[in-house]
């Protein structure tokens, strides 16, 4: 679910004051995307922004949430954008969120 040597390495490039402002920022960024996609219809630009939540997840260690990103974007290029499980890659950001928290002092 968490890739633990990526985050890490984040630590130890940023240093825990800059580590823990990009967690804040990475959270603050990931829920309000992800509150303005749930319900969406229809799904115009669901690629683009699965891509950019992907990168995101990836570069936190949130690798669950960004194979369910992956899976969704692939499925919007393909143009079955609704066919796109959004609670599926809600509840694997949430359980990322939960498992990272709880593994890491000072989140």
């Amino acid at each position: 679910m968490i890739d633990w040597d990526r985050v890490t390495e984040l630590r130890e490039e940023f240093g825990d004051g800059d580590f823990q402002d990009i967690v804040t920022l990475f959270l603050d960024e990931v829920e309000a995307e992800l509150g303005s996609l749930r319900g969406t219809t229809p799904r115009e630009g669901l690629e683009g922004r699965l891509h950019s939540l992907k990168g995101s997840a990836l570069n936190l260690g949130f690798t669950e949430f960004a194979a369910r990103c992956q899976a969704g974007e692939s499925l919007a290029a393909s143009g079955a954008a609704q066919q796109v499980d959004l609670a599926a890659i809600c509840t694997a950001y949430d359980r990322c969120k939960s498992q990272f928290l709880s593994g890491v002092p000072g989140s």
